[in-house]
């Protein structure tokens, strides 16, 4: 687990952040003189499908929520849940009793189909894009989904020929497939950040050696929420994350919300 946490005053009124980025279940305490967070989800990005000789199809991206405001009692204890990547979980990040939840992506269910992005359980938020189908062929690779955005929805993965489509509000951009050295290889899905609303991914284009959407909001690849691309030991999915802030003039999608 990476739990980074970071507090300080703003008058006489404590502030701070606390990060989960690894998948697993935790606890996080209350700090003394807090009683209101902001909180922010991502689930867990989907993993491949490998349809034998129709293909290996895309996974789904993980969605994204948050909330504002939430009450907290100083020194209670809460359970955070932060998806594994690729593990196709319903659960893909939360807080405790918190209304807030996002789902990880899902699998390819129906014969040579993509996966399914997960959607927000609880909170405001958007859902993870699809991944791309496949059919025809068992080199056919296709672009997994990107993750969800604090005001889109994350792209969809697509098929060899088409660009994966661009994410929107902050999400992730979906993959696609390309061709390099002749090979059919699927891109995975964008992720996108944790400190808030930035910039929207864009998709993969099939012209590209790394045929991967883009992050959104300021995120890296696919780490937190984009959906394994049907190359998936070169283009993975992301794991879930969440995020806690407190403090004075604080709340997500965009105000006051990266680290300080």
């Amino acid at each position: 687990m990476f739990a980074a946490r970071n507090s300080f005053l703003v008058g006489s009124l404590p502030g701070g952040q606390e990060a989960f980025t690894t998948a697993g279940t935790y606890s996080w305490t209350c700090p003394t003189g807090v009683s209101s967070v902001s909180v922010v989800c991502v689930g867990s990005g989907g993993s491949a499908v490998n349809w034998s000789s129709e293909g290996i199809a895309g996974g789904g991206g993980g969605a994204l929520a948050y909330i504002n405001n939430y009450a907290v009692t100083p020194g209670n204890s809460y359970t955070v849940i932060v998806g594994t990547a690729g593990s196709n979980s319903a659960f893909g990040g939360s807080l405790g009793s918190a209304p807030v939840e996002a789902e990880g992506g899902k699998p390819s269910s129906t014969p040579y189909s993509g996966g399914i992005g997960g959607a927000v359980v609880a909170g405001t938020g958007y859902s993870g894009g699809n991944g791309a189908a496949v059919g025809g062929a068992s080199s056919v690779r296709s672009g997994g989904g990107g993750a969800g955005g604090y005001a889109g929805a994350g792209g969809a993965g697509r098929g060899l020929g088409t660009n994966g489509d661009n994410g929107t509000g902050g999400s992730g951009g979906g993959g696609t497939a390309s061709v390099p050295g002749g090979t059919y290889v699927g891109g995975s899905g964008g992720g996108v950040g944790i400190l808030g609303q930035g910039s929207s991914g864009t998709g993969g284009l099939t012209s590209n050696a790394n045929p991967s959407g883009t992050a959104g909001s300021g995120g890296s690849g696919s780490t937190y929420g984009g959906g394994a691309g049907g190359s998936s030991g070169t283009y993975p999915a992301g794991s879930g994350a969440v995020r806690i802030i407190w403090g004075y003039n604080r709340a997500f999608p965009s105000t006051n919300t990266g680290d300080v």
